[in-house]
């Protein structure tokens, strides 16, 4: 079944044409190829490198899961917005408030052609994105170095630049991995129905203040 706010696009790039599709359903996840565009490279593991994880996701109350995959099916690039995990100091900002842009990943050999950009787009193109709190945590261990060949503060640039595109911004916290590294970066984008109540609250957590 087709989810109702469902987009769909087909773009040509110097690799070959791409479609791009949004809140895709388990099943149209599993009808597609994921293991030889994110195979693994020495020196970097993708976030995700299991088709069943973005399965899992779509499946998931509001989870955005929007990819990116040749006309022959094969995926090779993909994004997903979903509430942070119980586990969370986010979760306590207030009942599915905060959703998290969880990964923006495109395979190498399609890199350069602005698909991370037209994923973060999509992606974050959600019915109730004026009334939560999207945010994207930004850690280097995560990032392909390695394949951008670039400097972890150069690629935190990149992330800026990417992210800010729609709308996020920079915002200080204390959480501990996020400080861990002076490169690592938390940005959000607060919905234009977010109560001020709400937005304070943010910034305590943020501070772990709550």
């Amino acid at each position: 079944m087709v989810h109702p706010y469902q987009k769909r696009v087909e773009r040509e790039t110097r690799q070959g044409n791409v479609i791009l599709c949004s809140f895709c359903s388990p099943d149209e996840i599993a009808s597609l190829s994921f293991r030889e565009t994110f195979s693994r490279y020495a020196r970097y593991n993708p976030i995700i490198s299991k088709k069943e994880t973005l399965i899992e996701t779509a499946s998931k109350p509001d989870a955005n899961v929007t990819l990116a995959f040749t006309p022959e099916g094969k995926i090779v690039g993909f994004a997903m917005l979903v509430y942070s995990a119980p586990e969370e100091r986010w979760v306590r900002v207030g009942e599915r408030v905060m959703m998290e842009v969880s990964v923006v990943e495109v395979s190498r050999e399609w890199r350069g052609a602005g698909i991370s950009k037209a994923l973060l787009r999509l992606v974050s193109d959600h019915p109730l994105k004026e009334d939560r709190i999207l945010y994207m945590v930004g850690y280097s261990w995560t990032w392909d170095l390695d394949g951008a060949g670039i400097a972890p503060m150069t690629y935190r640039d990149m992330m800026i630049n990417l992210f800010a595109s729609c709308e996020f911004k920079i915002f200080q916290t204390n959480e501990p991995n996020i400080m861990m590294r002076p490169e690592n970066l938390f940005m959000a984008r607060i919905g234009a129905n977010i109560s001020e109540a709400v937005a304070k609250r943010f910034k305590m957590v943020r501070f772990n203040l709550s």
